[in-house]
């Protein structure tokens, strides 16, 4: 049976070069970066060309690079840090669709004590930038607002974002998980502070992430014990997913044109396909700037896990939304943001794409959904209600 993987935001597959840098690293030069002897001191080395890597992609010097666990580990730090580094400002600002890795910090910090605001999107997703500049207050510790939203790629205005932000003379965190190495960011002409990212959304191994942190910008360490990453993140590092995060951060840069092309070309095809095969379908964010990988698509009046697990008996691996809140019972917070209606939201699916994506991939999906979805509406009462209800 022919596999189709379009569940890029959720993760990616390794690229091929990037395992091939990391597999000596395993067993040949398996050294203590930290040690004194030559051993060790050739792996600090590789380890110093991975960071160069990751700030190349990103625009930044390799001072400004921390290397974590992931991106929820970068996220968490950005924030805790941060209000820690200033305990007597109690006042957050993030938006209501952020992954729940930055979400739910800020909820923490809610119960706490602090106030927490949450902005709202309009039924576009994107947000009111007066009612930003207005939430922010003289307590205001940080606002943390994502690049790019993972369930339907819409992308921010970061920048204006940022200037507002800085004009209020307040720190600013940017979750950027699901927008490095897809879009390109450089953060040598930009006011972000804090930059979350995480390897395997961009062809490194799970398990491996990075927080940029601007010069001058003091945050106190989430993780206490030894000097690594320059006193800001202790514990041993992990030297294979390192090297693997900065091969992968290297192959990014060379690719991102292919990714802002081809693979918005992949998109389109498939959204160009499904509309004009299938009724009542709608496509979220359709009407602002989206990364050029990710479509999330609605299929009103049938349930988007019925699509999905018909989906994958062909073969096909797509997903409802985040992959940190699937098996929820709870629709997405995203999409009730936006005010999408139930009938639409609960037929949500997302197709994320990679470069390892290709046209016949998207022929296959176009080939297995249409009947798929026929399907399931013939079973449905409220589809069967709705096209009475037309003709009447």
């Amino acid at each position: 049976m022919k596999l189709v993987y379009v569940d890029n935001n959720a993760t990616t597959r390794v690229n091929d070069e990037v395992l091939e840098e990391m597999l000596p690293y395993f067993k040949e030069y398996y050294g203590n970066p930290s040690s004194l002897h030559a051993f060790g001191s050739r792996v600090a080395g590789k380890i110093d060309i991975a960071r160069e890597r990751v700030a190349n992609l990103l625009g930044a010097d390799t001072s400004e690079i921390v290397f974590t666990s992931c991106g929820t580990e970068s996220n968490n730090n950005a924030i805790h840090c941060s209000l820690e580094a200033n305990p007597k400002k109690r006042h957050v600002v993030t938006t209501k669709v952020e992954h729940p890795a930055v979400l739910n910090v800020c909820r923490y910090f809610g119960k706490q004590g602090y106030e927490v605001t949450e902005l709202s999107v309009d039924k576009d997703g994107m947000l009111d930038l007066d009612e930003l500049r207005d939430s922010i207050k003289d307590n205001t510790a940080i606002v943390s607002i994502m690049y790019a939203n993972n369930e339907t790629g819409v992308i921010f205005p970061i920048e204006e974002i940022s200037k507002i932000v800085k004009e209020k003379g307040v720190l600013f965190h940017c979750d950027a998980v699901q927008a490095v190495g897809k879009i390109p960011i450089n953060l040598r002409n930009s006011y972000i502070d804090l930059l979350s990212l995480s390897g395997h959304k961009l062809h490194a191994p799970k398990g491996i992430g990075a927080l940029y942190i601007r010069k001058g910008v003091r945050i106190d360490p989430l993780i206490i014990g030894g000097h690594q990453e320059d006193n800001r993140r202790s514990g041993t590092e992990n030297v294979p997913y390192i090297i693997g995060l900065g091969k992968a951060c290297e192959l990014a840069k060379e690719f991102i044109k292919e990714e802002q092309m081809c693979v918005k070309d992949l998109r389109d095809k498939l959204e160009k396909g499904i509309k004009d095969k299938i009724s009542h379908v709608k496509i979220i964010g359709e009407n602002t700037t989206r990364l050029p990988n990710t479509s999330n698509i609605s299929f009103e009046y049938i349930e988007g896990e019925a699509i999905l697990l018909l989906l994958d008996m062909a073969g096909i691996a797509a997903s409802s939304g985040s992959a940190c809140t699937t098996g929820s019972a709870e629709p997405s917070h995203v999409l009730q943001a936006m005010g999408v209606p139930p009938s639409q939201s609960r037929g949500a699916i997302r197709f994320s794409f990679s470069r390892y994506n290709t046209y016949d991939d998207i022929n296959y999906i176009l080939e297995k959904l249409p009947p798929i979805v026929k399907r399931l509406r013939d079973l449905s009462p409220v589809f069967e209600d709705s096209q009475h209800a037309t003709k009447t």
